[in-house]
């Protein structure tokens, strides 16, 4: 037999929800992801108009960020979905001391040779982590924010609509708070801040919509099992 928990505990227990224990995992290790994946400058190809058009490779893992906070707040409501955000400086804050330790403090082993090029790929000044840690906080309030308020009265209708509006605020405003605090005064940010936002635009509006339908049915699956 068993042995069972004392009456206490089990009176303390909280029940989550599969979705939010399933939406809440990715979304720690989305976070720390977008900032490795952010090394690599991608190519979105020449576009009509546009032009050719790059982007750092974090805001993949950015606008799943996007799509899982989004989706919580239709699932859960908007005080978890903005809980959910502030409890991703944890992953965030950790994973950025643990590289800066790893890189500055700890040693490499005397036959490794690639000390210099680690370095150089996953290493970020203060500015730029501060910068992070701001544009992070700030975009995805907002986009939780613009969300709720969209979602007010809609009766759960124009789903993909209200995602992508909101997604296409919150990157915006991202690319301006992290490239302002990161490069101002030391290169022309109104040349790297055009392209980035137009290259973030048109990604949000090819994942967002059909994302955050995947996730919501998703998430009333797991929550229905």
């Amino acid at each position: 037999m068993e042995p069972q928990a004392p009456a206490s505990a089990q009176s303390r227990a909280i029940t989550i929800p599969r979705s939010m224990f399933v939406f809440s995992t990715l979304y720690g290790g989305l976070v720390v992801l977008a900032g490795v994946l952010g090394i690599k400058i991608a190519s979105l190809g020449q576009w009509p108009v546009l032009g050719d058009l790059a982007v750092e490779s974090g805001i993949f893992a950015f606008l799943l960020l996007v799509v899982l906070s989004s989706a919580v707040a239709e699932l859960h409501g908007t005080t978890v979905a903005n809980r959910l955000v502030r409890f991703g400086f944890i992953p965030l804050i950790v994973s950025m001391s643990l590289l800066t330790l790893v890189i500055h403090v700890v040693p490499p082993a005397p036959f490794w040779d690639d000390q210099d090029a680690y370095a150089r790929l996953l290493g970020q000044g203060a500015r730029m982590q501060f910068a992070g840690l701001v544009s992070y906080g700030v975009s995805q309030t907002l986009n939780v924010t613009v969300f709720a308020r969209l979602s007010a009265g809609s009766e759960g209708r124009m789903l993909m609509l209200r995602a992508w509006i909101a997604s296409l605020l919150s990157q915006v405003v991202d690319t301006l708070i992290f490239i302002t605090i990161s490069f101002a005064g030391v290169l022309p940010i109104w040349d790297i801040m055009g392209g980035q936002i137009i290259a973030k635009l048109v990604l949000s509006t090819i994942m967002v919509p059909p994302f955050i339908w995947l996730f919501v049915k998703l998430g009333r699956k797991l929550d229905g099992a």
